[in-house]
């Protein structure tokens, strides 16, 4: 018996609702409400002991009690009562997701990651320090001033625009760390460290600002929040009632048990019960706090966020504002602390970022270093090449002793006052680089700079102050400016450059434009170097006439321009790569007196006109690289020729009126078809340079014994079998200088080798 009431016990400790039989009778016809009270109470065995128990025999035993148990939970429970346990579990578990979700999503984990790991690393850069200390240095009347400026902007009405009303950052200037001055001197590896993190964050921004992926999932995910709250709210509040200890059920099993009405008690009513209620207040507390996040959400504009604050504050007015994701993880962490994200703004700033890049090239290189790189260039000055550095070291300002500083492909040039050090400064080159001058160095440059040169990829990388270089005297522009001279506006203001007196142009012009017409007084050489377009409308050359040396190069010219023909002060003239055919106007080149120096080389001509001997005054005549075939014996006629180049044509012969030249001491008819040489070429006892490679040469007369003041004679790729020993009496001849097969050299006399080889 007391096992079966333990057993009994047990099982109502873990049944979720206990029932009882509820036996409805109808009472006799006959039979009086007493009587029918004292047959409920009688038992059978009037003789037995007296009864241990009292009540009603069900003859019911225990597995039938669990069956109707279960029945009644089922059918008679309401579902609120049943399940409420699993309800808040759900809920609990939907909100933990909603709320995490953003975290554990790898589109949006990735960012908020990388950026904590950023703000961290900004926060605690000494570079982070320095460059608001630098700041908090500044004179205290000034910073006053700024207090109250700051104060009386941040004051903001309510009517005011959204911009305003998003001045995000509320830093405190008490918050500020300064270190000491000792403290703010970066080393290498911090400064490296620093550089790292500027391009992290130039990265990350360039990458964030492009979506808005976590502003939308924290919006979404806000408003999900509330719209659960509301409806917890909803069902709880109307179904919180339903939760009952006494449940009546009614079970249609008579033929088993004998009975179908019972009474049951809801075990865990009264606790649940409860549980509901204080369930709701958490509930209640949780969703004020969702709504005020949708609040702060709409209220504000979280997708733009503003560092005017930061910028009057510190006076580093280039930070950036931002937008999209950058600008919500910076409003998210001013709810914790604004200090971050104004120490995290001073990563945002190129002045900042370029004072770091300064600061780490000055250590990189010093005054020493950069005096170790001096070389003299051809205009015998002393030169420094700074090539693809990421700015111009402030040392350099120290080298007073520099006067030609050639830089290429160095961004964010910026020339200080202290340029006016360097009192020998007269050449100054640009190859592709952004510069910055300060005012003072302006004004040194337009008194000290002679010449100029500048390679640009875009007009617009022109200097504006290159035109005020009053005392300029050489420029070298090199680049792609607008092929109509017409809408050409870069060009314009070249008049004001008074002392001008060399100008060239390597670019894609297709007219002479009018302001190097303005310059023609003072200007004496001028080249123009085209890409291969058609240079035309040349009459603007006629106004030229001081001009002492032209080169128009790579123009397109098929015929040479009558407007040089007025140049009548022109020395030399270079029309090389162009399309020339024929040159029957070289005849009007009598007029150029001065004329001394003529290139019409890498051209298409066919002959040489008769008429070259009319240009008397030639000392220079290039003809390589065109088509000649045969050499009239009128070009020898201009008999003070110093320098003669006819290689690279298809000549097969050489009249003997070329002992006339006198003078000659360069010549060379490399690259032709030649198979015999006059003996009047060696009459011409000044030639210091004869070169006769790759032409069909089979013997080299021994009069070249005459030409005792040759140093270089190319021989190579010709037919010899010998060579003749009367080489040995040209003494100025030496081994480096005679250019020929090694085995050909070996059939002179070992004296004349000797002699040769002995330098």
């Amino acid at each position: 018996m007391h096992a079966n009431l333990v057993q009994t016990a047990t099982c109502v400790m873990q049944d979720k609702i206990i029932c009882l039989p509820q036996r409805v009778l109808p009472p006799p016809e006959n039979t009086s409400e007493v009587e029918v009270k004292s047959l409920l109470h009688l038992q059978p065995n009037i003789s037995a002991a007296p009864r241990e128990m009292t009540g009603l025999k069900t003859d019911l035993d225990l597995q039938q009690y669990s069956f109707i148990n279960q029945m009644c939970y089922e059918k008679a429970l309401h579902w609120y009562a049943k399940y409420f346990p699993y309800l808040v579990l759900i809920h609990t578990l939907i909100f933990m997701v909603c709320s995490n979700f953003w975290f554990k999503f790898p589109g949006s984990s990735s960012k908020i990651e990388h950026f904590i790991s950023m703000l961290g690393k900004c926060f605690d850069s000494p570079w982070t320090t320095r460059a608001l200390s630098e700041v908090s240095g500044e004179n205290p009347e000034e910073k006053d001033k700024k207090s109250i400026t700051l104060r009386s902007n941040i004051t903001v009405s309510p009517g005011e625009g959204s911009l305003e009303k998003t001045q995000s950052l509320r830093s405190i200037p008490e918050k500020i760390v300064v270190d000491k001055p000792s403290a703010s001197v970066l080393d290498k590896k911090e400064g490296e460290q620093a550089k790292a993190l500027f391009e992290k964050v130039k990265k990350f921004r360039l990458h964030v600002e492009e979506g808005d992926i976590l502003y939308l999932m924290y919006v979404r995910q806000t408003v999900f929040k509330v719209f659960k709250f509301l409806l917890i709210i909803a069902y709880n509040s109307s179904l919180v009632n339903k939760v009952r200890n006494r449940v009546h059920c009614v079970v249609e099993i008579q033929d088993m048990t004998g009975y179908t009405n019972f009474e049951c008690n809801h075990t865990m009513a009264h606790l649940f019960s409860k549980l509901s209620y204080c369930y709701l207040c958490l509930v209640a507390v949780y969703g004020l706090t969702s709504l005020y996040t949708s609040y702060w959400l709409f209220y504000r504009s979280l997708k733009e966020y503003s560092f005017e604050y930061v910028r009057q504050e510190t006076g580093i007015n280039d930070i950036p504002d931002v937008k999209n994701d950058f600008a919500f993880m910076l409003h998210m962490i001013d709810q914790y602390d604004p200090l971050y994200s104004k120490r995290f703004a001073v990563f945002l700033s190129e002045v900042s970022e370029n004072k770091l890049k300064q600061l780490n090239l000055n250590h990189e290189w010093t005054a020493e270093k950069l005096r170790q790189r001096l070389q003299t260039n051809s205009n015998n000055r002393l030169e420094l090449q700074l090539f693809m550095l990421p700015g111009l070291p402030d040392t350099v300002f120290e080298l007073t002793e520099l006067q030609s500083l050639k830089l290429e492909i160095i961004n964010n040039v910026t020339i200080l006052a202290s340029i006016s050090q360097l009192e020998n400064l007269q050449e100054l080159s640009l190859y592709q680089c952004s510069l910055k001058l300060h005012t003072t160095a302006t004004s040194f440059l337009k008194e000290n700079l002679k010449v100029l040169r500048v390679k640009f990829d875009d007009n617009r990388e022109l200097p504006n102050w290159m035109y005020g270089l009053r005392n300029l005297e050489e420029l070298y522009l090199t680049g792609s400016l607008c092929p109509d001279a017409s809408k050409n506006i870069v060009l314009e203001s070249l008049r004001d450059m008074k002392c001008l007196k060399t100008l060239s142009l390597k670019s894609n012009l297709t007219k002479i434009p009018q302001s190097i017409v303005d310059v023609s007084s003072h200007l004496l050489r001028l080249y123009f170097h085209n890409d291969g377009t058609k240079l035309v409308m040349l009459n603007n050359l006629k106004k030229m006439t001081n001009l002492i040396e032209l080169e128009l190069v790579r123009c397109d010219l098929e015929r040479i321009p009558h407007a040089i023909f007025s140049l009548t002060n022109l020395q030399e003239l270079d029309l090389k790569e162009n399309n020339l055919r024929s040159i029957e106007e070289i005849i009007s080149f009598q007029h150029l007196r001065k004329l001394t120096c003529l290139k019409l080389w890498y051209n298409s001509i066919m002959y040489i006109p008769e008429h070259i001997k009319k240009l008397g005054s030639l000392e220079r005549l290039y003809f390589c690289h065109n088509k000649i075939e045969v050499l009239p014996s009128h070009l020898f006629l201009c008999n003070k020729l110093r320098y003669l180049d006819l290689s690279n044509n298809d000549i097969r012969f050489i009249p003997p009126e070329i002992g006339v030249l006198q003078s000659l001491q360069y010549f060379s008819v490399v690259c032709n078809k030649i198979e015999n040489l006059p003996d009047e070429l060696f009459f011409c006892k000044k030639l210091k340079i004869l070169k006769l490679g790759k032409n069909s040469l089979s013997i080299l007369s021994p009069k070249v014994s005459y030409l005792a003041l040759l140093t270089y004679l190319d021989l190579k790729c010709n037919h010899f079998e010998v060579l003749p020993q009367e080489l040995g009496c040209c003494h100025a001849l030496k081994r480096s200088g005679l250019i020929v097969e090694e085995t050909l050299f070996e059939t002179l006399p070992s004296d004349v080798r000797d002699q040769m080889n002995a330098e």
